[in-house]
């Protein structure tokens, strides 16, 4: 079992980039789809989909390359299960000077930075990604 599966999808990802893969497989759960959308807005990722399994299905997360190097240069988790971080509407974090996004879960959904500035509200910081 795994206590973090939002550690766990960030690591597959940052490793399937170490070794220059095209896609990565992690096991499905609504909470990583909906950051996983938001990487496709955002267009660090190429494209995504579900793979129907037994249980509770697969992601597949198709990495975004130009030039032979990856979009993702970074990914850092912010909230764990040991210390949750909270962000207020008016200090919503900017990632690298505005260059990355933070994702962020909040009572209207999962967004990223940007979106929750615009929409002045606050939430639980997942991640970073530059």
């Amino acid at each position: 079992m795994i206590t973090d599966p939002v550690a766990d999808m960030l690591t597959r990802i940052r490793n399937a980039i170490t070794i220059r893969a095209d896609k990565v497989d992690i096991p499905a759960s609504r909470l990583k789809l909906e950051v996983v959308k938001i990487l496709k807005e955002e267009g660090f990722i190429r494209a995504y989909k579900i793979l129907k399994d037994e249980k509770q299905g697969i992601l597949r997360i198709a990495l975004k390359y130009i030039d032979g190097s990856s979009v993702i240069s970074g990914l850092k988790r912010i909230s764990r299960p040991g210390r949750r971080v909270y962000a207020g509407s008016k200090k919503v974090p900017k990632v690298m000077g505005g260059v990355g996004i933070a994702i962020l879960t909040t009572s209207k959904g999962i967004l990223s930075d940007t979106t929750c500035r615009r929409e002045s509200v606050g939430g639980e910081v997942i991640c970073y990604v530059w």
